[in-house]
């Protein structure tokens, strides 16, 4: 009889401790199902909190103008948008971005092939003549000077050009020196001469930018 309630209890206990452990195994699986749908829940919340925009402005530490950045909504609501300083992206703001990309794109090539152009005649003339009234040997009075160079190519081909383009070397007596010419970043007109030339007598005024 005392067997036959031993073996009851033992029985008892085990059920109850399978019970108990079922129990606490669900349990876990409930608070674990229950973070892992938090999670979900929370990181779906802050995707939506991401806005794609656009820079209207440099700004420090943040991006250039034109710079398309994933920003906080927030960060955009209340400081971006307010001051001016950016925008949302949308289908038609990257068409017309496209657009204005293209349309300095072909402003910009327009701008080099007419560089080029100008430096092949600049190449094709040969050299520019500067007189000046000379001195002893082949000495000249003054030097010829970028600004001379500038009136003499505004006088023959009618084409004005910025004296801050033109390089010279140091012309004071008679001779042909090598002037470069940098008409864009990418050309620069090299294959050409200014020649100095005495003029004998005092009309240095009036010689001075003959051609």
């Amino acid at each position: 009889m005392a067997s036959t309630a031993t073996s009851l209890s033992w029985s008892s206990s085990f059920c109850l401790h399978n019970y108990t452990l079922a129990k606490s195994t669900n349990l876990e699986t409930s608070k674990l199902s229950e973070r892992t749908s938090i999670l979900t829940i929370v990181a779906q919340k802050k995707a939506k909190k991401i806005r794609k925009i656009i820079l209207k402005e440099d700004i420090t530490q943040l991006g250039k103008k034109g710079d398309l950045l994933d920003v906080k909504a927030g960060f955009f609501r209340n400081y971006l948008l307010p001051l001016g300083k950016a925008q949302i992206v949308t289908t038609a703001l990257i068409k017309e971005m496209k657009m204005e990309d293209d349309r300095i794109e072909a402003e910009k090539q327009r701008v080099k092939e007419e560089a080029a152009q100008l430096a092949r005649i600049f190449e094709t003339i040969g050299a520019f003549k500067v007189k000046r009234k000379g001195g002893k040997g082949k000495q000249i009075f003054g030097s010829v000077t970028a600004q001379d160079l500038v009136d003499i190519i505004k006088a023959q081909i009618q084409r004005d050009v910025d004296k801050k383009i033109v390089t010279l070397p140091e012309i004071r007596e008679t001779g042909e020196y090598i002037a470069e010419l940098k008409l864009h970043p990418e050309v620069t007109a090299r294959e050409f001469a200014v020649s100095a030339l005495q003029v004998k007598g005092g009309c240095y005024k009036q010689c001075k930018h003959q051609i």
